[in-house]
């Protein structure tokens, strides 16, 4: 878990009705409970728009309107996040030089672990320059391994390292992949419960990866 699930799973789970929507840490235990969406249920969207399931996510009129889009894996459910206009929890939601913006949830799908997507301002910074700020704010990231690649048929740089958490069972895998946007660095990151977990959601990261596309 880290500095944000860490972080919010303390200070921000007593108030997170009130101030997030869709915003939920990964579970700290391997009993915790099934999303109360069933399977196959769709996140809200934006201005009365279709609900989203399986499909692109980040153009106008989906769960998170973002600067890139790309495909969920079926049952995944994507919601915007909110809370940055808040100054006790904006911090919470930042991690290296971007921010928390949209959670796809694979618990309606049967696992345990989220895609999140993060964005920055910074329309100059390279995906490798994202990523390195990122996981640096991760205080117990541990093999740490940069590449560059493809997201789509834009340049990406990908990272994968281990996490270890004071609260968890032990390291567990986690990886992420940025892209940059004429709107600003986007990282998509994926995470999990455990190592189970985050094997069993690299279908659907890659997915995402695959499909990943400027917005128009």
């Amino acid at each position: 878990m880290g500095r944000y699930g860490m972080l919010r799973g303390v200070v921000v789970a007593a108030v997170a009705g009130a101030v997030l929507t869709g915003c939920s840490s990964e579970p700290e235990a391997p009993e915790a409970k099934p999303s109360a969406k069933a399977p196959g249920a769709t996140a809200a969207t934006d201005a009365g728009a279709e609900p989203v399931k399986g499909v692109a996510i980040g153009g106008k009129g989906t769960p998170c309107v973002l600067p890139v889009t790309f495909e969920t894996a079926p049952r995944w459910t994507a919601e915007k996040v909110t809370g940055t206009e808040n100054p006790d929890f904006a911090e919470l939601l930042k991690q290296g030089t971007v921010t928390l913006v949209c959670e796809v949830d694979a618990k309606p799908a049967g696992n345990i672990g989220f895609l999140r997507v993060w964005t920055g301002d910074d329309a100059k910074a390279t995906p490798r320059e994202a990523l390195e700020a990122f996981v640096g704010d991760e205080k117990n990231a541990s093999k740490v391994a940069y590449e560059e690649t493809k997201a789509g048929a834009l340049a990406a740089t990908e990272v994968t390292y281990t996490l270890t958490s004071e609260f968890g069972d032990g390291p567990k895998p986690e990886r992420a992949y940025a892209v940059t946007t004429p709107r600003g660095a986007v990282v998509v990151h994926l995470g999990g419960l455990d190592g189970e977990e985050h094997k069993a959601m690299l279908p659907a990261y890659e997915l995402a990866k695959r499909t990943t596309a400027v917005a128009g």
